[in-house]
């Protein structure tokens, strides 16, 4: 199969406007990735699945991330003048990466026997912006796994056919696997509360009805 680079650069020569970039996982497993720009996105899968050389026809499996703001620490070397030389000395740079929500696809090819290839869409922030297009009408099996994201993580997949609660039922306000979520001690509605579970419960307990 072609390398990241070698798609990245096709991709963007059939597809004007398009771009993509390639993320470097240093990690053992050395999986990197295309982070796609939303405008393209849906058109460059198609492209993905369609191209004869690549036929990238299964999403095997769709994966929520949250990125929380965060400090980003950068060491950067320059060279300073100590007791009257010059001297190689290392300084930390930090600065503020906002926050985002990442939708993370590991496409195969079942024709051609190859892959994954990884693909990742990223909203504009964790709050207000954070749709990204669905890429349910080019791959069909990611339609219940890009509603476990917007259910999980309130990630916003426009032109998904049917997008709603797949795990939370339909009143259920928050996102349960967003890194700063607080789990509610509130389980009144726990039919048999055991172990922690029942000493969380009994801060609603009536007064009256406390074992």
């Amino acid at each position: 199969m072609e390398t990241l680079e070698q798609i990245k650069a096709r991709v963007e020569a059939a597809i004007p406007g398009a771009k993509l970039k390639v993320l470097t996982n240093d990690s053992p497993c050395a999986q990197h990735s295309l982070l796609l720009d939303p405008a393209h996105a849906v058109d460059v899968a198609r492209f993905l699945r369609d191209d004869p050389k690549l036929r990238l026809d299964y999403v095997s499996n769709m994966a929520g991330v949250d990125w929380p703001d965060a400090v980003i620490k950068t060491k950067i070397k320059k060279r300073v003048e100590k007791d009257g030389q010059d001297v190689d000395v290392e300084e930390t740079i930090e600065s503020l990466r906002s926050g985002y929500l990442e939708a993370v696809y590991h496409v195969y090819s079942m024709a051609l026997k190859h892959g994954p290839v990884i693909l990742r869409l990223r909203t504009e922030d964790r709050l207000d912006r954070i749709s990204v297009p669905s890429l349910t009408p080019v791959w069909r099996g990611a339609e219940f796994q890009e509603r476990e994201a917007y259910d999980l993580y309130g990630i916003q997949f426009t032109g998904h056919p049917d997008l709603r609660r797949i795990l939370m039922w339909d009143e259920f306000t928050d996102y349960p696997m967003r890194k700063d979520y607080v789990e509610p001690d509130d389980y009144e509605y726990e039919p048999t509360p055991h172990d922690d579970v029942v000493e969380k419960a009994r801060r609603h307990y009536a007064p009256e009805a406390k074992p």
